[in-house]
């Protein structure tokens, strides 16, 4: 009867995000000022005051949304959990996954805030604006997407970027590409095929200047192997090398987010509960979809903090 610690990805930022934390507690307040000067900025002042746009931004989203997840882990630990003998396993969603790595101690905070604002332009500035899309695809198996994208490839690049469970996939690429998929995936029975409003194609072939630029960031900081194995995105396999892990991460950016199979994975593996720890439910809402034998639940306010620590430290 295990448990694992999941982090958000992109998307489940919210403006006034982690500001009741930095209120209640010193250590999440702690977080927030480490992570403001590791990046030589008040990001803390983007994620409580707006504007939101700003917010948006991919390289304001990505740290913003690990250092909320980061200050609530903080606090949970200064109450007394001690993460190696408590949880199993650590996974995030895309940017998720840095959060994730630096819970368990592969990343110190500072570098992981750096890495993501790196990652964050770096994809941003990897496709020109208007060249790439993504399009989410409802009530379709994996398959039958994977079928559409590889029949639009005379169009362009398409791929599944997201296999995010409950039948939702993103699919990613070049926009005419993306867009006749999308129409296909109609035709095809699919529910719902909405082009999302994103910046870039991420996830996708397109993406591979922004991997470059990962590989060259990840070389540079220091490594440790995490102190519990995490379950990597393009793998859904347990992984706890630093060196290999800091390859994946590179092959992340431009390879398919396999959230499905790494809650089905966590599912096979006895681990019956997730805690979602950060901004937002978007995790414990696809567990729910993916696996009902597994239990979501978001840690992201202090009342919640409250209620995990008395099953946690029970």
């Amino acid at each position: 009867m295990a448990i694992a610690f999941t982090f958000p990805g992109q998307g489940s930022q919210a403006l006034g995000m982690g500001k009741d934390l930095a209120d209640a507690f010193p250590e999440a307040a702690a977080v927030f000022a480490e992570v403001d000067d590791a990046l030589g900025e008040k990001l803390s002042d983007i994620m409580w005051n707006g504007p939101e746009e700003t917010l948006t931004l991919t390289a304001n989203a990505q740290p913003a949304l690990m250092a909320v997840s980061i200050a609530a882990l903080r606090v949970l630990e200064a109450k007394g959990l001690d993460l190696k003998s408590k949880v199993s396993y650590v996974a995030g969603h895309s940017l998720g996954e840095y959060s994730a790595l630096c819970a368990a101690g592969t990343f110190s905070l500072a570098d992981t805030a750096r890495l993501l604002r790196i990652r964050g332009n770096a994809m941003q500035a990897a496709v020109p604006v208007g060249k790439g899309a993504m399009a989410a695809i409802i009530g379709l198996e994996h398959g039958d997407v994977q079928a559409i994208c590889d029949g639009v490839g005379d169009v362009g690049a398409c791929q599944i970027a997201n296999d995010n469970g409950g039948g939702q996939l993103v699919i990613s690429g070049e926009k005419a590409a993306v867009e006749k998929a999308a129409a296909l995936a109609t035709e095809k029975g699919a529910k719902r095929a909405i082009l999302l409003p994103v910046s870039a194609p991420f996830h996708s072939t397109l993406m591979a200047p922004a991997a470059d630029a990962m590989r060259q960031a990840l070389s540079t900081v220091a490594k440790s192997n995490p102190v519990v194995p995490l379950i990597a995105n393009v793998r859904a396999a347990p992984v706890t090398d630093a060196g290999e892990i800091a390859n994946l991460l590179v092959e992340q950016v431009t390879g398919q987010v396999r959230w499905r199979e790494t809650v089905e994975w966590f599912a096979a593996n006895d681990v019956t509960t997730l805690y979602e720890i950060g901004s937002g439910k978007v995790l414990t809402g696809l567990a729910r979809r993916i696996d009902k034998t597994v239990t979501g639940i978001a840690v992201n306010s202090p009342a919640d903090i409250e209620t995990a620590l008395q099953t946690l430290l029970g």
